[in-house]
């Protein structure tokens, strides 16, 4: 898989890019993650890419030129199979999303920055806008590296256990159910005797029925769907 960020501070996600499962999965050559600087598209002299807003509005925004001729460079040298925009009014990024987007062979994310993009670019090049949650960032950075990291620990071979990416939490629209480790107690507390006991199916029913009892407790909205 290969991903391609455009952004106008790659610094502020670089540090992210490059530590844990994502370092490791780019080592392995799982992925390839290429930032790109959008003022390097600019043909402004001092490298602008944003505008006042026609209309007179507050605020400033990004300018359709860079935007399109760095898309355009991208696309010109192979398919992707989604331009995606991080915007706070796209499709709410979830797991059976990232599922589905860890399956791509190559994915380009636009991050938002200032007031926002100039509307044509979502009209004419973006195919996909997903938003992390219902709050607004300073820009979209931080959700492209929320976004590449829930993709790539999907690609198999990213993380060592393979099946402990798909016991996670809202892989079946549930929560993951409670775990423990040594030792067994500590101040008093007390580890479930099921999960001591070594009897794999009854620790597996165990399992899934804290997974639903939790879930309705917590999140009874993924029950609802």
């Amino acid at each position: 898989m290969r991903i391609d960020i455009l952004t106008v501070l790659p610094e502020l996600i670089e540090g992210t890019l490059n530590h844990s499962i994502l370092r490791r999965a780019q080592d392995k050559g799982l992925v390839e993650i290429c930032l790109h600087n959008l003022r390097d598209y600019s043909t402004n002299k001092h490298r602008r890419v944003d505008d006042y807003p026609f209309g007179g509005e507050a605020g400033m925004v990004m300018q359709i030129e860079p935007i399109d001729r760095a898309i355009s460079a991208l696309t010109a040298d192979r398919h992707y199979n989604e331009i995606i925009y991080t915007s706070p009014d796209g499709e709410k990024f979830d797991q059976p999303m990232a599922n589905t987007l860890s399956l791509s062979e190559n994915l380009i994310i636009l991050c938002g920055h200032y007031k926002g993009i100039d509307y044509r670019i979502r009209e004419h090049l973006i195919t996909k806008e997903i938003s992390i949650g219902d709050y607004v960032l300073t820009g979209g950075e931080l959700a492209a590296a929320v976004m590449c990291d829930t993709i790539v620990r999907l690609i198999p071979g990213a993380i060592g256990d393979e099946q402990s990416a798909l016991s996670d939490s809202f892989q079946d629209r549930l929560l993951a159910p409670p775990v423990y480790t040594r030792p067994a107690e500590y101040k008093g507390w007390k580890v479930p005797d099921i999960l001591l006991s070594g009897h794999q199916r009854k620790i597996s029913e165990w399992q899934q029925e804290q997974a639903l009892n939790r879930t309705r407790i917590l999140r009874p909205d993924l029950l609802d769907e």
